[in-house]
């Protein structure tokens, strides 16, 4: 019995040298011979699934692991082999990209030992599952369906509802900018401003020539009282569509939101310098010495703001209320 289990470890190793040439039948057939002199021995029957593995017959490799699994069982192996036995089924299960099999396995063999690396496979497994079922959801029919149904209930004033069609619309559509665009109308009807700009933005990626998605993150911005960057969202509206009456509008009202007189100027200051941009501004030696010109000098402003850097600054401060133009 000594001889065989000696004999059957011998032909192990030459399998493990055939196999490690690509020379896949022979460590195969060598595998075989070893388990046949010593079948208790499970590593024999999970060489051979990894053989079969990169042949690419995964119906073999897969039943060579579940036998590996019965054969262990009943010799009291280790329970990381058990467990490396069902990883291999899994990782079959996931070359097919049969993901819902492989984390089936994968579980399997955390139950027998937590290996870091399973569950590493697990985790890109699921990942994996959710993107193909994302993918599988998708349906542009059902998506304008959905979008149709959301204008109606937007229309009516039924923000909540209109959400919701919206919301499946664009799971059924995720590259359809006009829907991130109704969203982000939606969004701003329920006060949800920062939702409203992020659809924006993702609307803009989509379709950076769509005029509605600028405007309607112009308006976001402006709710959200960041009023210089309105603005410039109405001037890339203005760039698209120099008619654009809704723009030029927009414009004029971040100007006079810009240029109100705060209420408590502390409080406004305190807020401001709570902004990392505007303590950049206020200490670059530069902009004092120009802050402190057109207080001297109103006129002085013309002049700076024909650069474009020193303009977007000096508007960020006006935005910001801790200076104002009159």
């Amino acid at each position: 019995m000594g001889d065989n289990k000696e004999k059957a470890l011998e032909l192990k190793n030459k399998g493990n040298e055939a196999y490690k040439k690509k020379e896949l039948d022979t460590a195969i057939d060598l595998y075989t011979q070893a388990f046949e002199l010593d079948g208790t021995n499970i590593t024999f029957l999970t060489n051979r699934a990894a053989a079969h593995y990169e042949k690419g017959d995964l119906e073999k490799c897969r039943e060579d692991c579940l036998k590996a699994v019965e054969v262990g069982r009943q010799n009291k192996c280790e329970f990381k082999m058990l467990a490396k036995a069902y990883q291999r089924i899994g990782t079959s299960y996931e070359k097919e990209e049969d993901y819902e099999n492989a984390i089936f396995y994968y579980n399997k063999s955390l139950a027998e030992q937590r290996l870091p690396d399973v569950q590493k496979k697990k985790v890109e497994a699921e990942k994996k599952q959710k993107e193909k079922e994302r993918l599988a959801y998708i349906d542009p029919e059902k998506a304008q369906e959905e979008k149709a149904a959301g204008n109606k209930a937007f229309q009516a004033g039924n923000y909540p509802t209109a959400l919701k069609s919206y919301n499946e619309a664009i799971k059924r559509n995720p590259n359809d900018a006009k829907i991130f665009s109704n969203r982000a109308a939606c969004y701003t009807k329920l006060a949800e401003f920062r939702l409203a700009l992020a659809d924006c933005e993702e609307c803009i990626r989509l379709d950076p020539k769509f005029v509605k998605g600028y405007l309607r993150k112009a308006t976001a911005l402006f709710a959200m009282k960041e009023y210089t960057k309105a603005s410039e969202a109405y001037d890339k509206v203005l760039e698209l569509d120099q008619n654009s009456n809704e723009a030029k509008e927009g414009k004029q009202r971040c100007f006079a939101a810009q240029n109100t007189i705060p209420t408590d100027p502390e409080e406004v200051k305190r807020r401001a310098m709570s902004d990392p941009e505007i303590q950049q501004i206020m200490t670059d030696p530069a902009m004092r010495m120009i802050l402190e010109q057109m207080q001297e000098n109103p006129e002085a402003l013309k002049e700076h703001l024909q650069n474009p850097v020193i303009a977007q600054k000096i508007q960020k401060l006006i935005a910001s209320g801790l200076i104002a133009i009159r």
